[in-house]
């Protein structure tokens, strides 16, 4: 082989099977991956086809387009004692060489993306991830609209497929791999019957053969009335013998076209989706029977816990009293997938207290990477620093896997709002080692995403870093400080409406049912003297928690109803305190915007007019949620708003009239909220 005269780049091949090579195609990459840690020039002339394999083609041209140095080998060796089949070590050979080894390639794919995350090898550093599963759970919807999704269209173009093959399918999966991700749940857990007809299944195999060079198996969210909707059984009783017949067929059928297939992800007897439930089964019977019928070929069962039945008047008590007698009882293959809070996704809420309750269950934490409750693509909030306050509560090591539910979807750069690609980006590395900090995190894609590291002060740097890490705390300011929660629109999630009261509406759908409000005090009373949620904690939280004295202010209007006099750790009584937090978030949210006009000479002008853009929003919807909040909650206190705070710009009447008119599958404009500003 021959190379450019000032570049010495060399792959050395050892393995031990013979495969065949793929053919590519290219699209726009994510950020992340646009960015490389050293301008490449080099190019490899030959690769013997019995030395290579599809993911190792895929790495020797990562390494060829973006890698330039020292050379490479890449040893892939199957007697090598790591830990699993994703692991990996890169070393230093002598003063010119560097060697990546891993048991199987896709660790050594594993490999060569930490290689050009970071390409310091000064030191041998060896890789393995914490979880073996490591997820996305899509919410797209058969029609192309996404749940939750606020960067547009769905990307699966189901119409289209599987005659027609969009490039950004292997972006994405290439964009996956690169942070370690190995699944993806394709489709919405509000799941169609019609995702497991034939039609559908050969479309979901035109995916699974893309993504798999690059290690990501496909799963399905699976509608539990499957059998009932395509084939007209009277039942999907799960013990059944008809019903357990039909899910066997159907998981042979998809496992002769997609030998690798995942497994299924359930969301049962919640929100109206059908369940074991409906015909006098639990959950560990439903789950169980499908587990049965995949296990032959491998696959699991991803078994969602968030269920709100009306069997306790708290519903956040209501996931660890449906699941946790029956710990225990569910076959090994199947996992029970637990939202990191006992409500749903809010800005900060406590663990569920189901983490830990089922010691003979395997469990994994469900996160969410699309911003429901969090100023949808229009705000920028970091959201590694509210994963990281999960890990800090919730020992990484006692769960089996992890999902987020993905933000990306057709617009042009994937997540709609460009910081929001870093949430994808942190989910990964999180995934892969929760160990990793937000501020390291934060560092990488800012350097691999948005700026040259090489043209921009160390300054700038730093206080982009700033913005990102703080940006969750600040969302939490100006949103729902000390524990508040559900205090959104109904419907969209995306403004507050404290006030909000919608006829027929269950009341645990409802603002007030959360922040309980009154001339005493605010907050939701979960101590032993109210729900007593807390008495499904540990018994050291428990004590925390239970006792308004103890209890975090984090968390103190989520434990307990507080009078509004009672005096803060601050010296600041409790409204005093709820003022001053709300006005914090708005000076937050203005001074990300002082900020980033910094950031003018070192940033694309197209990504800076439109972050700019999204950050002026957001500094308006600080105002709109510090406003509606505070003069709604002043009805109750009876007490005046500070002057520290304000200027309040809104009357409480205009503020209540405000109707958005968007639908849970769209994100609202800017202009939409011209009449509140």
């Amino acid at each position: 082989m021959s190379y450019s005269p000032h570049i010495s780049f060399r792959i050395l091949l050892l393995t031990f099977f013979a495969f065949c090579i793929p053919s590519t195609g290219t699209s726009k990459p994510v950020m992340w991956l646009q960015n490389s840690a050293h301008d490449a020039d080099s190019r490899i002339s030959t690769v013997p086809a019995n030395l290579s394999s599809p993911t190792i083609n895929i790495a020797i041209n990562e390494l060829r387009n973006n890698w330039k140095g020292k050379d490479v080998c890449l040893i892939k060796d199957t007697r090598s004692d790591a830990s699993t089949e994703d692991s990996y070590s890169i070393e230093a050979k002598g003063k010119n060489g560097i060697r990546i080894t891993s048991p199987s390639d896709i660790g050594l794919l594993y490999g060569v993306y930490d290689l050009l995350r970071n390409p310091d090898v000064s030191e041998t550093r060896s890789e393995s991830p914490l979880y073996s599963l490591r997820l996305l759970n899509h919410w797209d919807n058969l029609d192309g609209t996404v749940e939750r999704g606020y960067a547009g269209h769905s990307l699966w173009k189901w119409e289209q497929l599987p005659d027609s093959i969009s490039p950004c399918y292997e972006e994405y999966a290439r964009a996956n791999a690169s942070i370690g991700i190995n699944g993806t749940v394709l489709n919405n857990v509000n799941a169609s019957p019609r995702i497991l007809s034939d039609t559908y299944l050969r479309k979901v195999k035109i995916l699974a053969d893309i993504f798999r060079p690059y290690g990501i198996k496909v799963y399905l969210s699976v509608n539990f009335a499957s059998p009932m909707a395509l084939d007209s059984l009277p039942t999907a009783d799960p013990l059944n013998e008809d019903v357990q017949l039909w899910w066997k067929k159907k998981a042979d059928e998809i496992y002769s076209l997609i030998p690798d297939f995942g497994g299924f992800l359930v969301k049962a007897n919640s929100e109206g989706q059908p369940g074991p439930m409906d015909f006098g089964r639990t959950h560990a019977d439903g789950a169980n029977m499908l587990a049965r019928a995949l296990k032959p070929h491998g696959g699991i069962v991803m078994w969602r816990a968030f269920v709100y039945s009306p069997i306790d008047a708290d519903r956040a008590k209501q996931a660890y009293m449906e699941f946790r007698p029956l710990d225990g009882k569910f076959d090994s293959n199947v996992i029970i997938q637990i939202k990191n809070g006992p409500i749903d996704f809010q800005p900060r809420e406590p663990y569920s207290p189901l983490f830990g309750a089922m010691p003979s269950t395997r469990e994994m934490v469900e996160f969410q990477v699309t911003q429901e409750y969090l100023g949808h693509s229009n705000h920028l909030v970091f959201l590694a620093p509210m994963w990281k306050e999960f890990f800090r509560d919730v020992n990484p090591e006692s769960l089996r896997a992890i999902a987020g539910v993905a933000n990306i979807g057709d617009s042009e750069n994937w997540t709609a709002h460009p910081f929001a690609e870093a949430n994808w980006y942190a989910f990964g590395r999180l995934a892969w080692n929760p160990r990793l900090t937000s501020g390291e995190i934060a560092d990488e894609w800012l350097r691999r995403a948005l700026i040259d590291p090489e043209k921009t002060p160390s300054s700038t740097i730093g206080l982009l870093k700033e913005v990102m890490t703080g940006s969750r705390e600040a969302a939490v300011d100006y949103m729902m400080p000390l524990g508040l929660h559900h205090i959104f629109a109904f419907g969209h999630h995306y403004g507050p409406e404290p006030w909000c009261d919608v006829p027929g509406a269950r009341a645990d759908w409802l603002p007030k049912y959360y922040h309980q409000a009154d001339t005493i005090g605010l907050g939701f009373d979960r101590s032993p003297s109210g729900s007593d949620a807390v008495e499904q904690y540990p018994d050291s939280l428990r004590r925390l928690y239970g006792n308004i004295a103890s209890c975090p202010e984090e968390y103190l209007l989520w434990f307990h109803h507080v009078p509004w006099t009672r005096k803060m750790k601050s010296g600041r009584t409790l409204w005093e305190e709820l003022c001053a937090a709300y006005q914090r978030g708005c000076d937050s949210a203005d001074s990300y915007v002082a900020t980033w006009e910094t950031c003018m000479p070192y940033v694309k002008p197209e990504i800076y007019a439109d972050v700019l853009s999204r950050l002026q929003t957001q500094a308006k919807d600080s105002r709109w949620w510090r406003d509606a909040c505070l003069l709604y909650f002043a009805r109750y206190s009876r007490l005046p708003i500070p002057p520290s705070v304000g200027p309040i710009t809104h009357s409480l009447p205009d503020l209540m009239k405000v109707d958005l008119g968007i639908s849970n599958y769209e994100s609202p404009s800017p202009r939409l909220l011209d009449n509140v500003r």
